[in-house]
């Protein structure tokens, strides 16, 4: 069976394809006179499997979508309290290119727009590093994203570093509040070589994909980045990512999202996919028109909006069942779904409430696909206050949901493979 998934790309397409409203990027002469024309979109899915239509062969410069994924580099380079130091999270509401740092502190209020995408430039890579050595780690870091190794567009680069006065001025602002401690013109000149790097359509989904998987590259496999980054950064790009149109994107769209003004545009929903589209032609806001039109229509169509809850599922209580007689009885408690906070109260009220006759108590895993960081914690918890209340505890895990189950003081647990190790045959009805 062929799929749906590219003729119902093809379709979204051809849905915005007669929009000429915008206009190319004319700050950038390069950019001015890209093809506005040009349209594409890719899907990567969170296994790795993409889906393109379009010119989606068609080579552009990354721009700021180059922004959130430095971020997290520098984040994984310099940790958290140093970034934070010299760069804010907070929406701005200006514009991306607009000359504002905070009042008291001088810092930068978020690393989507220029003055905190040139200090958060500034951090990538070892303290110390020399500016080659830096953009190094960049082109490093942003090609693992990709899966690929991303090239310079010389001929996008000089004609930005040209007519860069104004990332010039935010530079010296930054220099002049010891946000940053080099050069100015460095670190533009770094900077605007970060914005030159040329990609498709193809290559940001998989870029998106990987924030989307925890910083994982679906295809390569390889860990770019550790998941609290990717949370990090996932966050600022849902509210700074589109920049003082960020609430009306994020109510409606509802992605974490990053534009560029070469006319790319991504969105990561987590755990599922990374998307792209591209379209040169621009708002007022520096954001592709069609691109954005295509993210909404997404969003209608297929529910993307990251507040659209679903039903809830099956209770994560699947049933509870007496096997043997009298002191080779067992009550088994199957489990099912993926266990968070919320299904982790409900095994533990499922305790609580009725508690077990029997001495032994055996706690099925054999239909969890996955126990999330707090869920275990409050399911080994359950564990060990079972032991505390005379118990002997048995967890069936043969594929190991619940890798190392250590419940703590006063806690034990005996880990089988399977119903039957616990119950002899001769003691079931």
């Amino acid at each position: 069976m062929r799929s749906p998934i590219p003729d119902y790309l093809a379709e979204a397409l051809r849905s915005v394809e007669a929009d000429q409203s915008g206009a190319t990027a004319d700050y950038i002469p390069e950019l001015a006179n890209a093809d506005p024309d040009r349209l594409a979109v890719a899907f990567c899915t969170e296994d790795g499997r993409r889906y393109s239509q379009g010119d989606c062969d068609a080579s552009f410069s990354i721009q700021s979508i180059s922004k959130p994924f430095v971020y997290a580099l520098a984040l994984a380079d310099r940790g958290f309290d140093e970034v934070l130091d010299k760069v804010g999270v907070e929406p701005s509401g200006d514009a991306f290119n607009e000359m504002s740092l905070e009042p008291i502190t001088g810092r930068p209020l978020n690393p989507m727009i220029n003055a905190g995408s040139i200090t958060a430039h500034t951090l990538a890579g070892p303290r110390g590093a020399a500016p080659h050595d830096r953009f190094d780690r960049i082109v490093d870091g942003l090609s693992a994203f990709a899966g690929r190794r991303l090239e310079m567009d010389e001929a996008v680069f000089e004609s930005e570093i040209r007519t860069a006065y104004r990332n010039r001025a935010l530079a010296n602002m930054l220099r002049a509040n010891d946000i940053i401690d080099e050069d100015p013109l460095v670190a533009v000149t770094g900077y605007t070589r970060q914005c030159s790097l040329a990609v498709t359509v193809d290559d940001l989904a998989l870029m998106a994909a990987t924030l989307a998987n925890r910083g994982v590259n679906p295809v390569t496999g390889a860990p770019v980045v550790p998941p609290a980054v990717v949370r990090q950064t996932l966050s600022v790009m849902a509210t700074c990512g589109m920049y003082d149109a960020a609430g009306d994107w994020m109510t409606r769209v509802g992605i974490p999202a990053k534009s560029g003004v070469a006319g790319g545009l991504i969105g990561a929903l987590p755990g599922q996919a990374g998307i792209a589209t591209f379209s040169p032609r621009l708002d007022r806001h520096g954001n592709s028109v069609r691109g954005v039109e295509l993210f909404r229509r997404f969003t209608s169509d297929m529910g993307m909006h990251l507040m659209d809850v679903p039903p809830a599922g099956p209770s994560v209580v699947r049933g509870r069942r007496v096997f043997g007689k009298g002191s080779h009885a067992v009550v088994v408690v199957s489990l099912q779904g993926d266990i968070r906070f919320a299904g982790a109260e409900r095994i533990l009220r499922e305790f609580e409430d009725d508690p077990p006759a029997q001495k032994r108590v055996a706690i099925s895993l054999l239909r969890v696909s996955t126990v999330g960081d707090v869920g275990r914690r409050m399911l080994l918890d359950a564990i060990r206050r079972l032991t505390l209340d005379g118990h002997d505890v048995y967890l069936i895990d043969p594929d190991r949901v619940l890798p190392d189950p250590d419940p703590g003081d006063g806690g034990r647990v005996t880990v089988v493979g399977r119903r039957e190790d616990l119950v002899p045959r001769e003691t079931i009805d």
